[in-house]
């Protein structure tokens, strides 16, 4: 699925990328590169791409990921896919401190003062929609369900037919319990796969998690 989907599942993508900005800028707008953009940039750069489709890759085929589209699919249809992606962004932020000692509000600042840091390289879809992701604070947002509510709202709005993701968190709250244990399984698989894809790099990129 295109445009809709990705728009919001950056926390994740960020969090995979270990220690190296490059990296982390790379796999965190790589949905915005297309074709042979990625020559414009660092080797760097380009393995963070690289990074962002193989969880992509990983994530789409795993089987507790497909058990949740299917659980979610009467609701969202062929937008099941970006809805898990999201559900999947709200536990990590909300379970942030089983993940990582540093807090998700210096985690996040920091993601954001490295965008603002390498702005001028970023692809110009990114320069549409980092400004209103720092403005309305989605990576930290993702942690509740007021903000979630208002991601799901306008990514309904930005659909050109109906997608059902306006009633996306309360499918979220009534099923919560299935939805987060399939994360917590999936989740410490998808960071060792990270790991191991970062380690095979050809960079000191070996650090972080």
């Amino acid at each position: 699925v295109s445009s809709p989907q990705k728009i919001l599942n950056f926390l994740a993508h960020a969090y995979l990328s270990g220690d190296h900005e490059e990296v982390l800028l790379g796999n965190f707008v790589a949905d915005s590169i297309k074709g042979r953009m990625a020559d414009n940039y660092s080797f760097a750069f380009r393995q963070g791409v690289q990074l962002h489709r193989a969880i992509d890759a990983f994530t789409d085929s795993h089987p507790l990921v497909q058990a949740c589209n299917q659980r979610i699919q009467p609701h969202f249809r062929k937008f099941s896919g970006v809805v898990t992606d999201i559900y999947f962004d709200h536990f990590l932020a909300s379970g942030w401190n089983n993940y990582s000692e540093e807090s998700l509000f210096d985690f996040t600042r920091r993601v954001y003062a490295l965008l603002d840091k390498h702005f001028d390289l970023l692809p110009p879809r990114s320069k549409r929609i980092i400004p209103w992701m720092k403005q309305q604070d989605w990576l930290t947002g993702y942690a509740s369900f007021d903000p979630l509510s208002r991601v799901f709202g306008g990514m309904s709005r930005r659909t050109s037919f109906e997608s059902g993701m306006e009633q996306a968190v309360e499918v979220l709250k009534n099923d919560y319990s299935f939805l987060e244990a399939h994360f917590q399984q999936y989740f410490p698989e998808l960071m060792a796969f990270s790991q191991q894809f970062r380690e095979k790099m050809d960079l000191d990129t070996n650090t972080g998690g």
